[in-house]
C-alpha cells in the first residue's frame, strides 16, 4: 500500500511539473531527468514543441507515424501535440528544451531525429541548470536566443522507421522487429503474405521510400542502437541481428552513423 501512495504522489508531482513547464512565461523551459534502463513513458502529448535529447543512454520514440531510435549525439524533434511514448535503453540521463512553437520561424511539422553539435548540447545541459523564469534581458536571455538561433537548422539524420499503413506490411514489421536475425528473401516474405515479389517491392518503396533490404537493415541498425545503449558487447548483436561476423556489422554501422559502435558510444561521455 505504502508503495503505491508513494507511486501516486510522484505521478502526480510529475504531472504537476510537466504543467509547470507549459505555463511558464519562457520561450524555452528545460527539463532534466534520469531514468533506469526499461523504463517506459506512456503515450502523452506536449503543448510546446519538445527538443527530446540524452546525454546518456538511448531513447526510442513511438508515434502513430513512426518510431525513431535516439542514439547519443542526436536528439528527436517532436511537434506540439504529438502523440508519443518513450523507451528507455540502458541508463538515460534525460535533457528536455520545450519551445514556444511560435519563436520559431521554419520549425519542422513532424518528428525526426536531428544531429547535436557540441555547441547545442553545452548549451542544452546548460539550459538544464537556468532559473526557470530566468531574466530574459540577461545571460540567460542571450542563451535562450542562440539555442533558438541553433535549432532553426538542425540536421535531420536518417534514424526512423515508417510505421506502414499495409497490413501486410504491418505484419512484415512487426515479425521483423521481433526477430531482426530473420533471414526470409523479399520473395519468401511475398509468398507469406499473398503478393508477388514485384507487388511486395512496390509497396514497401511507396510507404518507407526503401527497398526491401534497405528497410530490413533499418530495422537491424534501430535494434543495435538499442542493444549497445543497454551495453550489450558488439560481438553478440552482430550474432543476434543475422550478420555474418562482427566485421560485417560494424561496417554497416559505420556507414550509417559516420563511425563504428565503440567510438560511437564513446562520445557520449
Amino acid at each position: 500500500m505504502k508503495t503505491k501512495n508513494n507511486a501516486k504522489r510522484t505521478k502526480t508531482a510529475n504531472s504537476q511539473r510537466i504543467e509547470e513547464l507549459h505555463t511558464t512565461a519562457r520561450s524555452i523551459v528545460a527539463w532534466s531527468e534520469d531514468y533506469p534502463d526499461g523504463h517506459v513513458i506512456v503515450m502523452h502529448q506536449h503543448e510546446r514543441t519538445q527538443l527530446l535529447y540524452a546525454s546518456v543512454g538511448v531513447m526510442t520514440v513511438d508515434t502513430p507515424q513512426g518510431i525513431w531510435v535516439v542514439p547519443p549525439l542526436r536528439a528527436v524533434w517532436i511537434p506540439a501535440f504529438t502523440d508519443h511514448q518513450i523507451t528507455c535503453s540502458g541508463k538515460v540521463l534525460m535533457r528536455t528544451l520545450y519551445i514556444k512553437p511560435e519563436t520559431l520561424t521554419q520549425p519542422a511539422h513532424s518528428c525526426c531525429v536531428v544531429s547535436v553539435s557540441p555547441l547545442l548540447r553545452e548549451l542544452i545541459l546548460y539550459a538544464v541548470e537556468m532559473p526557470r523564469l530566468y531574466d530574459t534581458d540577461g545571460p540567460e536571455g542571450r542563451i535562450e536566443q542562440v539555442i533558438i538561433d541553433g535549432i532553426q537548422d538542425l540536421e535531420a539524420a536518417p534514424l526512423k522507421l515508417p510505421v506502414p499503413e499495409n497490413e501486410k506490411l504491418s505484419r512484415i514489421q512487426s515479425a521483423l522487429l521481433k526477430d531482426p536475425s530473420d533471414q526470409r528473401t523479399l520473395t519468401e516474405w511475398a509468398n507469406l503474405v499473398g503478393m508477388t515479389s514485384r507487388t511486395l517491392a512496390r509497396h514497401i518503396q511507396a510507404e518507407t521510400n526503401l527497398t526491401f533490404g534497405q528497410w530490413r537493415q533499418q530495422i537491424r541498425l534501430l535494434e543495435a542502437l538499442r542493444r549497445l545503449g543497454r551495453k550489450e558487447a558488439v560481438t553478440r548483436v552482430a550474432v543476434d541481428l543475422g550478420y555474418d561476423s562482427p566485421s560485417a556489422f560494424i561496417a554497416m554501422f559505420k556507414k550509417a552513423l559516420g563511425n563504428t559502435p565503440g567510438k560511437y558510444f564513446k562520445a557520449e561521455n
